[in-house]
């Protein structure tokens, strides 16, 4: 541990068995780096959690000294930079604890979804993890968690089962459906804002394989893919989960050959039912258009990662989405003006999704939660790589254009997890509808009526 024992506040957190770090010390700038490096932060104080009861005594020196409080995992959903105040890094709690009997799995603070299909794969079990399995399980968690599976299974927070949580009081509690209900309501769902998770209690699937992967056309074909997949959703089992993707990818070694540095429309296809029911229902999607590359095939639920292809390296990312209640003509014609071939190929945005909603995920958790996008049908969202500060004012003025053009055919609100960088109250607010939002504001009130996890995505106490 490093801690400067000169410095009064610090020295209460000597209890801590994790590093204690301050700007200038040696290993401050990599215990604050997250995956997105848009995010620079510069916290007073970094916190290297080993334990629930490093979690503990970081609440209870924030509280005390009134120190706004911030966590990290991976950084995958860093869209703010955090100033000052403390930052709890989580990345060091990865412990995953699989029961094969109840079909369940206990995953601490810092696990990503890769350890938890590690531990869960040899028992022909799998968790409900989004597009990347390099992300942490507990903050996509605790903004819903929108699933690869998600039209088959519903959102990630639907299976959770249990919380173990520190307040903003230092207080480490329980919460489950019998146990402080409302708390265990306020973390599915309402981000981090009424404690710190230090690990949850989760439902898995028995899914050892699935069908997916992704149908690329080249560019110039993607107003013929988009609309075969727009009316090919509209009869769609609930089972079949998609997404349609517009890529202009970057000529860099990451990626893999024949897509390096081309312009593709894609459908990524995840398929949990027969391998052969599934071929046959996109078999209208490789004939919509010629296909350049096509990698649907049986895998393992662990290679899930191969659907998206999402990046596995860090780097600064501009992300944004809006949920839209239907993908009419209007709004696809609207969409291909902004994002399709009639915007270049020079476009700054790296991808533009546009996501298959509904089934499972329309229909309410077996317990209430604070997920407020299950009368979405569809979901958009984009990003943009910020290489440079002219490509920077690409990205944001290109993103402002595909959001204002497409918002008459939205409902109003984001996804708390994909939001992008927070704006206002109002802004924020758009996560959640009205009511939901006011329930988040009480409970922000109970549970950390100081405010002090008021960092990123932040509701206000009411």
């Amino acid at each position: 541990m490093t801690t400067r024992h000169d410095t009064p506040d610090i020295f209460a957190l000597s209890e801590i068995h994790g590093p204690v770090l301050r700007p200038g010390d040696p290993a401050y700038a990599d215990e604050v780096t997250g995956f997105n490096l848009a995010a620079l932060h510069t916290p007073d104080v970094v916190v290297g959690a080993t334990g629930p009861d490093d979690i503990v005594t970081a609440m209870r020196w924030a509280k005390a000294t009134d120190t706004p409080v911030a966590v990290q995992a991976t950084g995958h959903g860093a869209n703010f930079p955090i100033e000052k105040g403390l930052l709890i890094n989580t990345a060091r709690m990865t412990d995953v604890r699989v029961d094969p009997t109840t079909r369940t799995a206990t995953i601490a603070a810092g696990a990503k979804w890769s350890h938890v299909m590690a531990a869960a794969a040899p028992h022909g079990l799998a968790g409900l993890s989004g597009t990347s399995t390099d992300a942490g399980v507990i903050g996509y968690t605790l903004g819903g968690g929108l699933p690869v599976l998600g039209r088959a299974y519903g959102y990630a927070a639907d299976l959770v089962r249990s919380f173990q949580v520190v307040t903003p009081d230092g207080r480490l509690r329980e919460t489950d459906p019998q146990h402080e209900p409302e708390l265990f309501w306020a973390l599915r769902g309402g981000k981090g804002n009424v404690g710190v998770v230090t690990s949850l209690v989760t439902e898995l699937l028995p899914l050892p394989r699935l069908y997916g992967g992704g149908i690329y056309c080249p560019g110039e074909h993607t107003e013929a893919l988009l609309r075969a997949w727009a009316d090919w959703t509209r009869t769609a089992p609930d089972e079949m989960c998609s997404a349609f993707t517009i890529l202009r990818l970057p000529p860099i070694p990451q990626i893999p050959e024949p897509l390096r540095g081309g312009f593709w429309a894609r459908v990524a296809i995840a398929w949990p039912g027969l391998p052969a029911a599934g071929e046959a229902l996109i078999a209208p999607l490789r004939q919509a258009a010629p296909v350049a590359v096509d990698t649907v095939e049986v895998m393992d639920h662990a290679a899930l990662d191969r659907i998206h292809m999402e990046p596995q390296d860090p780097l600064p990312a501009r992300e944004s989405c809006l949920l839209l209640r239907d993908l009419t003509a209007d709004a696809i014609r609207t969409f291909l003006d902004q994002a399709g071939p009639a915007a270049g190929v020079d476009h700054p945005l790296l991808m533009v999704e546009i996501r298959h909603m509904g089934g499972a995920m329309s229909r309410p958790s077996p317990v209430e939660d604070a997920v407020c996008s299950r009368d979405a049908l569809y979901f958009i969202d984009s990003v943009g790589i910020l290489a440079a500060p002219p490509a920077a004012e690409a990205i944001e003025q290109a993103t402002q254009q595909l959001y204002t053009a497409m918002a008459p055919y939205g409902t109003g609100r984001t996804m708390v997890n994909i939001h992008g960088t927070p704006g206002d109250e109002q802004d924020r607010a758009r996560a959640w509808t009205p009511e939901v939002y006011e329930r988040l504001r009480h409970d922000k009130a109970t549970y950390d009526p100081s405010n002090l996890l008021r960092y990123g995505h932040a509701v206000t106490p009411a």
